[in-house]
């Protein structure tokens, strides 16, 4: 279920507040185009800067358009156990097909805290979690032991990896077997990261280019040597396009390519800000080599 492109939908604002009708748009944008999940309200989709009622409101649009046509994997982590707790069951409720938790942001706590995180949890709902292991935001890295611990849970059944460390889908693939979901929170590596276990990417990139990331995973998935080609020479399109969303903070970029492609306005919430006129003119140049505009 959890495999192939998955998008981490970004959350469109007109006037500071949700625009719904954009973000309608977007994921009907995203069934057009062949994405397999839809990820609403995680960090791409500024889920910091959300309200309680705007996040809820984001899962529930996304789980109501989508009208079973694709998975839905709810952002409900947070740096508050607590409040972890309360939208992942909300999300199970109103018909989630799974959860994505981010490691907790700033408290820094152990691995032992953690463990008892995520138990907490997992030991409060019924859908299946997927961890979101990113230290470059969290600052913390989940060990491959802890996630290996994690992993007899009853609702643990994999990982969204932004550690940038193809290393670890080998560690992690030889500690808990076949049945840990791998998937690659770093578009740049997405096919190597396939090569060695993965079965799938949460993309930024998708956002804007949801045919060429569904196609790729398709294609890198299978194993005839038509299907190797295609998805290299489909890579080599895709990468000028990721590098160009990392230029700056993560969504301004990809909000600003969705703006150039008529699907919603760039619109951030503070502390982000619209990107320079060099990154315009950087993700222009991306989206024209990849015929996109």
């Amino acid at each position: 279920m959890f495999k192939g492109s998955n998008v981490a939908l970004i959350t469109p604002f007109k006037n500071n507040k949700l625009d719904e009708d954009a973000y309608i748009k977007l994921i009907h944008f995203q069934i057009k185009n062949g994405t397999n999940g839809l990820v609403p309200a995680g960090t791409t989709g500024e889920s910091p800067t959300l309200s309680h009622d705007e996040h809820q409101k984001v899962i529930e649009l996304c789980i109501q358009e989508s009208k079973g046509k694709n998975i839905v994997i709810a952002g409900t982590g947070s740096n508050s156990t607590k409040e972890a707790i309360s939208l992942t069951t909300h999300a199970e409720k109103v018909g989630a097909n799974a959860a994505l938790v981010v490691t907790p942001y700033y408290n820094k706590p152990t691995q032992e805290g953690l463990y008892q995180h995520y138990k907490a949890i997992n030991d409060k709902c019924g859908i299946p979690i997927l961890i979101y292991n990113i230290p470059g935001r969290s600052v913390i890295d989940m060990s491959v032991d802890t996630m290996a611990r994690l992993f007899e849970l009853k609702n643990i059944v994999g990982v969204k990896d932004a550690t940038g460390d193809l290393d670890r889908v080998d560690q992690q693939k030889h500690k808990m077997g076949n049945d840990f979901i791998q998937l690659t929170g770093n578009d740049d590596n997405a096919f190597e990261f396939n090569k060695r276990g993965g079965i799938g990417a949460i993309s930024v990139t998708a956002n804007i280019a949801p045919k060429l990331c569904s196609d790729f995973q398709k294609a890198s998935k299978l194993n005839s040597d038509e299907n190797k080609l295609e998805a290299a020479k489909l890579d080599k399109i895709l990468q000028p396009i990721h590098r160009s969303m990392f230029i700056e903070s993560n969504p301004s970029p990809v909000k600003y390519a969705a703006k150039l492609l008529g699907l919603c306005n760039e619109d951030v919430r503070l502390p982000l800000v619209k990107v320079t006129e060099q990154t315009k003119e950087a993700v222009k140049k991306a989206l024209v080599l990849a015929n996109l505009l």
